[in-house]
């Protein structure tokens, strides 16, 4: 077994030693394979553990049967009176199960498929005590077991190394007599030393040292596959499910039934919980059929295959990545942006859940400075710049905006970069929006009656934007990102085609545009300053300094500054910043 740490049961506190060397002898006692697991173990995520099995039981069956208090517990009674409460009730009562003919397909009955197994335990000092035995208990953590074609006898340590474990598996026929379906039959060791006449002296020495009122008798059952694992659950809402018997099935479960979820989800997620487990149970179920059937030469098993597929899962990490890749499945038309093995990518318009945010309780600020060249020569101003205007908010992002010395209010502005100083921000507004954002720091300075902006690179200020505050009313100013009366916000995408060979062959290229009539929420201003002290200051800096923002910044450094014609701080409350969503392709 592995350690079920996920619920604080160690196994190792409580007996369980780690498996540490297999070895496999023919049925006379003829070493055939001995491996050394120093090395291998350590890929183990959780220890391989040899352990008496009525210990993990118990620890687990505390765990479980614990009294919690429950938001709304079931109650439960049982044919002896004995009353019980939980959160979930699950019907894994074993082989002989009474639930499982309630599921269409379980009136399947468990039988016998020609095999019988002894099972007994035996202090290792026993074997120590002899110099003829003893030679079989020299390593801890040693897993023997003696083949012959029909029948094996498999022995190991648990409890610290000071107890041996015994099921020697035998044909039913021979122990007919003695056995029956039920659980702890008494065997009777003369027939057990009979049947496995002509193994190892060594091995049959010691197993004429059992007790013989320990040895147990019973009949290996096997069972075909019900169509549904998924036998009875009731569920109320409460704090965590009992744990069923079978250990990994009780930890899918734990997962999938997780606390705060909904009746009306019970169905869905019982039937994760089968797609999880049905393939993996299935799977199991085959090798150990392999394991206990006669040994020939068509039905080796491939110890390694099946050890790397046992013991190399981890079924609360399984489960918890199906549930999420579930949850994932149930949210309508979430974002999906890099890296997208781990979920969706949480960011300003969605949650980690891919839940749309909620903007309608955010607030913002805008600072505006506009600089208008519609009355200087041409040959002074930049070709792709007739006005300019500089937007922040609070969120720390600066905006560069421009348009045509001939257009007029109402019409759309071009932003031919973004300076925002988060990195999800960046990367949503680049992927999502096709906005051209690039990161700056943005440290906003405010005051009753100032309002100042710097904004650099690791240190290096390139940016100062300064104005002195007169608040005035808001019921003129629009809340667009603009801080004017525009239409909306031009910019271009381009993303780059992966691969060297690639290089300057686009993946995406097109204008976008973004209307703020589909602004949602509705900005809604409720306080404006404006002021007519305002200062642009632009330091360019060099290449060193500004390695990411140079090629930028001097270009911004070219416009001349001649008159700052507009400043103004708009702030809102209560009603929301919109989250961009409009902003798409021009077809």
């Amino acid at each position: 077994m592995a350690s079920s740490s996920v619920w604080g049961v160690f196994a190792e506190q409580f007996g369980a030693n780690p498996m540490e060397q297999p070895t496999h002898y023919s049925a006379t006692g003829e070493l055939q394979r001995v491996l050394d697991l120093t090395e291998s173990n350590k890929k183990w995520q959780h220890p391989w553990l040899l352990a008496h099995r009525i210990d993990p039981h118990n620890n687990l069956k505390g765990i479980a049967t614990t009294a919690m208090k429950t938001h709304k517990a079931i109650p439960l009674r049982t044919d002896d009176g004995s009353k019980f409460q939980g959160d979930v009730v699950l019907g894994a009562d074993g082989v002989h199960s009474v639930t499982r003919h309630a599921v269409p397909g379980g009136q399947v009955r468990a039988e016998c498929r020609g095999k019988s197994a002894f099972r007994f335990m035996v202090s290792k000092e026993v074997a120590m005590n002899d110099p003829v035995t003893a030679k079989l208990v020299q390593h801890p953590g040693e897993l023997s077991i003696w083949y012959c074609s029909d029948a094996r006898i498999i022995m190991y340590p648990t409890s610290h190394n000071t107890v041996l474990n015994f099921v020697a598996i035998h044909p039913e026929n021979k122990s007919a007599a003695d056995t029956d379906d039920s659980w702890g039959q008494q065997g009777k060791l003369e027939k057990m030393l009979q049947i496995f006449d002509g193994f190892d002296p060594t091995i049959l020495r010691f197993l004429g040292k059992v007790d013989p009122q320990s040895v147990k008798v019973w009949k290996l059952l096997d069972m075909d596959l019900v169509s549904q694992c998924i036998i009875t659950i009731w569920l109320c809402l409460g704090t965590r499910p009992i744990l069923s018997y079978r250990i990994t099935d009780g930890i899918s479960l734990a997962v999938v039934l997780s606390p705060g979820i909904s009746t009306a989800e019970v169905p869905k997620r019982l039937k994760l919980y089968h797609d999880i487990r049905h393939e993996r149970v299935t799977h199991i179920q085959e090798y150990s059929r392999i394991i206990g059937e006669d040994r020939t030469d068509d039905n080796q098993l491939d110890i390694y295959s099946f050890t790397n597929f046992n013991f190399g899962h981890d079924e609360w990490d399984n489960s918890t990545q199906c549930l999420r890749e579930w949850t994932w499945n149930q949210i309508s038309n979430p974002y999906w942006r890099m890296p997208i093995a781990f979920s969706q990518m949480p960011g300003p318009r969605q949650t980690h859940l891919g839940v749309p945010r909620d903007g309608t309780k955010s607030t913002f600020t805008t600072v505006n400075q506009v600089q208008d060249f519609a009355n200087r020569p041409a040959e002074s101003v930049p070709a792709w710049l007739q006005r300019l205007a500089v937007h922040t908010s609070r969120y720390h992002c600066l905006r560069i905006l421009l348009a045509n010395k001939a257009e007029q209010d109402g019409v759309a502005m071009w932003l031919p970069v973004l300076f925002e100083s988060l990195t999800n921000p960046i990367v949503s507004g680049r992927e999502e929006l096709s906005m051209p954002n690039l990161y700056t720091s943005v440290d906003v300075y405010c005051r009753s009656r100032s309002y100042r902006i710097r904004t650099g690179w690791e240190g290096a200020l390139w940016g100062n934007l300064l104005e002195d505050l007169v608040e005035v009313g808001s019921s003129t100013t629009t809340g667009a990102l603009s801080g004017e009366a525009d239409a909306g916000i031009l910019a271009y995408k381009y993303l780059p085609k992966s691969g060297r060979a690639n290089k300057n062959i686009p993946a995406e290229e097109y204008a976008i545009f973004d209307p703020f009539s589909k602004a949602v929420p509705t900005p809604k201003p409720q306080r404006v300053y404006t002021t007519d002290k305002a200062s642009i200051q632009i330091d360019v800096l060099d290449w060193q300094q500004l390695p990411t923002l140079y090629h930028v910044i001097s270009r911004l450094a070219d416009v001349p500054a001649f008159e700052i014609v507009g400043a103004k701080v708009v702030e809102g409350e209560g009603d929301g910043v919109p989250d961009v969503l409009g902003a798409g392709p021009i077809e």
